[in-house]
């Protein structure tokens, strides 16, 4: 195909992702985005915020900032360490967007994040209309504070005056430009966007364009971030020694996660430690009733769960240990290893715990990982 093409709705103008139908061309980037878009919204109800805690003086800083921004119509990145409490920072800006008549969006990459978000929205602002949108659950799409993945912003275009986007460097929205250009369609007005582990780039980028960054290097319990213990084992031994490990947290009343590289993997080595430790489960991206597995975890009805990356961000556990097994694997980024090891110690009640990372030996991620987490600690003990 010689002509130069521009998809008008993804922005694709790719010519390895056009095709060509009776003729025409036809964008191949877009073709599985389809479905009903909403052309029109209701105005939200005033904001019914209601928070039991206070914010801590570093989170009340930095949630009037963004507040500030908003309203001189700057856009924000608060790049914040896993368990600084990010949710909380974007409180005061919704209540605000609310009482002004505003329509308000939460946009995260995976699906796990979208339904315990609308969780923690409907006991905070309890009186408003919370929806969620996400695959398999797009009956409902308007409401006063919408919840939903980055796949389902096709939707909702010139749509949002308050776009906040959680875990920006997440996949499978980093590195995809289809999505990207959905998410900058979406906005009517100004975004904030929330992380754990932007990159240098991504924030050099991002101060280019006239924008603000926020930091905020202490969780809200203002207890250091776990510093990961490294283990070396040949691939054999390491499976024993990993049963041996969970057994031990297990006999000390401690819910266990191992993160495993692959979905083979979580499904071998399941069954592998299943025939040592029983109430267990696993979990990966495509498993069904993921839901129902981590409620019973949160029940207490699961001792321990393997799991792959997909509960890397996003969700929070009381008085977690976490296992990275073959934590050596390329799949394994310094940022993915911070933010699973981030999983640990996010409750005032229970701060601390072990994260483990077993593999053949130490790779350049591992270090790294370690790297930032020290230092991240010593801007804490700066602080203080």
């Amino acid at each position: 195909m010689d002509d130069y093409f521009k998809c008008s709705f993804c922005g694709n103008d790719d010519p390895k992702k056009v095709g060509s139908l009776n003729g025409k061309p036809y964008c191949r980037a877009c073709i599985n985005f389809s479905g009903h878009k909403v052309d029109s919204a209701k105005k939200p109800q005033a904001s019914s915020f209601n928070l039991s805690y206070n914010l801590t003086k570093e989170q009340l800083k930095i949630s009037e900032k963004i507040l500030e921004n908003y309203k001189n119509k700057i856009d924000t990145l608060v790049n914040a360490v896993t368990g600084a409490g990010k949710t909380e920072l974007i409180f005061k800006v919704i209540d605000y967007a609310l009482n002004n008549g505003q329509k308000i969006g939460f946009v995260a990459p995976r699906r796990e994040v979208v339904i315990e978000i609308s969780h923690r929205f409907k006991k905070v602002f309890s009186k408003n209309e919370i929806v969620s949108v996400y695959g398999g659950h797009t009956e409902k799409l308007d409401g006063d504070i919408i919840c939903l993945t980055t796949h389902q912003l096709y939707r909702y275009e010139n749509f949002f005056d308050l776009l906040i986007f959680d875990e920006v460097d997440a996949f499978p929205y980093v590195g995809d430009e289809v999505l990207s250009h959905f998410f900058e369609k979406s906005i009517s007005g100004n975004h904030v966007l929330l992380s754990a582990t932007p990159s240098k780039e991504m924030i050099k980028r991002y101060k280019q364009k006239g924008r603000e960054v926020l930091s905020l290097n202490v969780r809200y319990h203002s207890n250091p971030l776990p510093v990961p213990e490294i283990i070396i084992l040949p691939s054999f031994i390491s499976f024993f020694y990993m049963v041996r490990m969970i057994k031990n947290f297990i006999r000390n009343r401690k819910k266990v996660f191992v993160f495993v590289p692959t979905i083979q993997k979580c499904k071998t080595i399941y069954k592998f430690t299943n025939l040592f430790i029983k109430n267990g489960s696993y979990i990966h991206s495509k498993r069904e009733n993921k839901e129902k597995i981590i409620s019973k975890i949160r029940r207490k009805e699961i001792d321990y769960l393997i799991t792959t990356s997909v509960l890397e961000r996003g969700v929070t556990f009381d008085d977690l240990q976490v296992v990275i097994f073959e934590a050596d694997h390329k799949i394994f980024s310094s940022e993915t290893l911070i933010q699973i090891s981030g999983r640990v110690g996010r409750k005032k009640k229970y701060p601390n715990g072990k994260v483990v990372f077993i593999g053949k030996r130490k790779s350049e991620e591992m270090q790294d990982c370690i790297d930032v987490i020290t230092r991240k600690n010593r801007d804490l003990q700066d602080l203080f």
